[in-house]
């Protein structure tokens, strides 16, 4: 049974792997054009409320004007937008390639589990990633008023979003290592609460640091994977 240092360094170790590479350039792409897509649809919704409404409060300035503003609310709005969804968009991207991430680390450890393995096809793909970003962004709007209350106290709302994040995470991480191998929904799965909460805490801790945040997904994906594959080769 691999403990979770050592699935941690495990997955590090293997950063090195021109496939896992390959596959963090990809997803790390995928990141990329749903915040270009993000900012093309920003900038047109703030064009046509300036055309449609906002463009009588800029009368009397440059031409100009109407499309500065509406760049500089897009730039505002995906940089914010990427401050507070970065989570959602990178899980939701690697969560698209989480079956070949987990393939790759079967491969080299566990190539008798990968021979039993069962295939997520493209359609289980999209819906498994689509579903897992809603299921964020959900909670964390859930939670929203009390993480207003706590304001307050200073540090509750970052103890709050943490703490709900990691077990998000945890769960999302668990699932695209586990449901390749699961036979049933009521299969109860090998990895246990708290070992999935002190992922999603690790790998949360990553997301919030630049140059950490681009690897951590497939870092907590890789990891997983060890972790699930431990507890199966034990039982």
């Amino acid at each position: 049974m691999l403990s979770l240092p050592a699935s941690l360094a495990r997955a590090f170790a293997q950063l090195a792997d021109p496939r896992i590479l390959w596959l963090l350039i990809k997803s790390l792409l995928v990141t990329l054009l749903l915040f270009v897509a993000l900012g093309a649809v920003l900038y047109f919704g703030l064009m046509w409320l300036v055309d449609r409404g906002l463009g009588s409060v800029l009368d009397g300035l440059p031409p100009q004007t109407a499309e500065l503003v509406a760049t500089i609310g897009t730039l505002l709005g995906v940089v914010l937008g990427g401050w507070l969804l970065f989570r959602v968009t990178a899980l939701a991207a690697v969560q698209f390639f989480a079956d070949d991430v987990v393939e790759v680390v079967e491969a080299k450890y566990y190539p008798e589990a990968l021979e039993s393995a069962r295939r997520i096809g493209f359609a289980e793909s999209m819906w498994l990633s689509l579903k897992g970003a809603l299921r964020v962004v959900f909670v964390n709007i859930l939670i929203l008023p009390l993480a207003l209350i706590l304001l307050v106290t200073g540090f509750g709302t970052v103890v709050l979003f943490a703490l709900v994040n990691a077990w998000l995470l945890g769960r999302e991480l668990r699932d695209m290592a586990w449901q390749r191998h699961r036979r049933d929904r009521s299969e109860d799965p090998p990895i246990g609460r708290g070992t999935r909460f002190a992922l999603g805490l690790i790998i949360a801790g990553m997301l919030t640091v630049p140059g950490l945040n681009f690897i951590a997904p497939i870092i907590g994906a890789a990891a997983a994977t060890h972790l699930v594959q431990g507890r199966l080769r034990d039982a």
